[in-house]
């Protein structure tokens, strides 16, 4: 039999993609994954359901491939994912082409299914390791859940409380992945953070980074998604002193108002994450800070925005995203909070806020013009190489476009010569 995956949202879900799609095939069924013309006979898609414009994307997908079910070129249509987590009872209702909606964590129920459809058994993934990114690279989620109360955040009321994978379970992934052939590990998780805290009563987090780093293989670790309160400290010394951690942290500010911080429940005001951000730049110099910030949310003026703004502006975050405040059922705002701020006035914060971001990209890059610098190299695209260096994460960050005569190896590091830049490209030529 032959089944269509579809992953949605984020790269948490495409861990739990790989997962299902592992033990689809340990069963013998044939699966493709984000097909370009789905031709299976089952599709099975996992959803986002983090804000508005996630929301939306996921349901026309489901409606798309419903369409294909009522034309008669579709057996089963399963749902799993954090919208089906969050709306099982009102999809259920309105798209009733589903055969079945699953959550987030019950995938082993879309397996009992097939299994009964095709009469397969269930086998041991013992096959080489599944990945959806290119072989080099790899995501692995250290924890699931959240046990922050953040204001805006309706990811808990889906993933429920913070629960960490052991240090010796994800030691064991890696190693996998290791000799399937990745070298460059991007560590993911709702939090980084407080990694450990629910298994072991205290931060784990440097731990966990140091004995990854000390297996054979691993090149490149990135780590995504920290949380700026109660930050790990003794991590920035495991990224200064092991040279496979890339200087490069992705860690979530949302705002800088003092007043706005508050009404978000984030735990920390503007003064002590200045702080916090002027730390982590001595203790490791060079490194580049991945932020995101939100625009809109419940009683934003236009001071708290200009304050915004002024923070961005000071900060220089080598990488920021951006998003509107997407006013999301069961959340605190939801439910104590009137979405006051227009939609207009939240999409041109959300401009201007990102005209200012271009501009510091822009200088960032122009300031690596004349360097070499080690590079991932992705593939390739028309005339140029594509690669990153340990500064960019796959999808969300600048590329390195390569000139080269030689051949350059997809998943192989190569010393590029940076020769020009743009806002969120550069442009190289390999060093002989």
């Amino acid at each position: 039999m032959n089944v269509d995956l579809v992953t949605l949202g984020c790269s948490k879900n495409l861990v739990d993609s790989e997962g299902l799609m592992s033990k689809m095939m340990a069963m013998g069924l044939k699966v493709e994954h984000d097909a370009s013309v789905p031709k299976g006979e089952v599709a099975i898609i996992n959803t986002c359901g983090f804000i508005d414009d996630a929301k939306k994307e996921s349901i026309d997908m489901i409606l798309a491939f419903a369409k294909k079910k009522r034309e008669g070129k579709l057996k089963r249509l399963y749902v799993m994912g954090c919208l089906s987590q969050r709306y099982r009872e009102e999809l259920t209702q309105e798209m009733p082409e589903v055969d079945k909606f699953y959550g987030k964590f019950d995938y082993e129920g879309v397996l009992r299914e097939l299994a009964e459809m095709t009469g397969a058994k269930q086998g041991n993934v013992t096959r080489k390791e599944t990945l959806l990114t290119p072989r080099h690279y790899a995501y692995v989620k250290i924890a699931e859940g959240c046990d922050r109360v953040c204001s805006y955040c309706a990811i808990p009321l889906m993933v429920g409380k913070y629960k960490s994978r052991s240090v010796e379970d994800i030691e064991e992934d890696v190693k996998r992945k290791v000799k399937s052939g990745v070298k460059e590990l991007q560590l993911i998780a709702q939090d980084l953070t407080y990694y450990g805290e629910d298994l072991y009563g205290e931060k784990r987090l440097p731990e966990l980074v140091e004995r990854l780093s000390d297996i054979k293989g691993v090149e490149w670790i990135r780590l995504h998604y920290a949380y700026p309160n109660g930050f790990p400290m003794d991590l920035t010394r495991v990224m200064r002193e092991r040279d496979n951690v890339c200087k490069y942290l992705d860690i979530a500010l949302q705002h800088a108002s003092d007043r706005m911080l508050k009404k978000m429940h984030r735990g920390i005001g503007r003064e002590e994450t200045e702080n916090l951000i002027a730390q982590i730049r001595e203790d490791v110099p060079g490194i580049h800070l991945r932020t995101t910030l939100m625009v809109g949310h419940p009683g934003e003026t236009q001071e708290d925005f200009d304050e915004l703004v002024d923070f961005t502006k000071r900060m220089r975050f080598e990488r920021m995203g951006a998003f509107a405040y997407s006013h999301e059922e069961g959340t605190w705002a939801w439910n104590h909070y009137e979405d006051d701020v227009p939609q207009e006035i939240k999409e041109s914060r959300l401009d201007e806020l990102m005209e200012v971001q271009r501009e510091i990209a822009r200088e960032v890059n122009e300031s690596k013009v004349g360097k070499t610098m080690r590079v991932m190299i992705d593939g390739k695209e028309g005339d140029y190489y594509v690669g990153r260096t340990e500064f960019d994460s796959p999808e969300v960050d600048p590329v390195v476009l390569i000139e080269s005569k030689d051949e350059m190896k997809t998943g192989e590091f190569d010393n590029v010569k940076i020769t020009g830049a743009e806002d969120y490209e550069l442009y190289g030529t390999k060093e002989s």
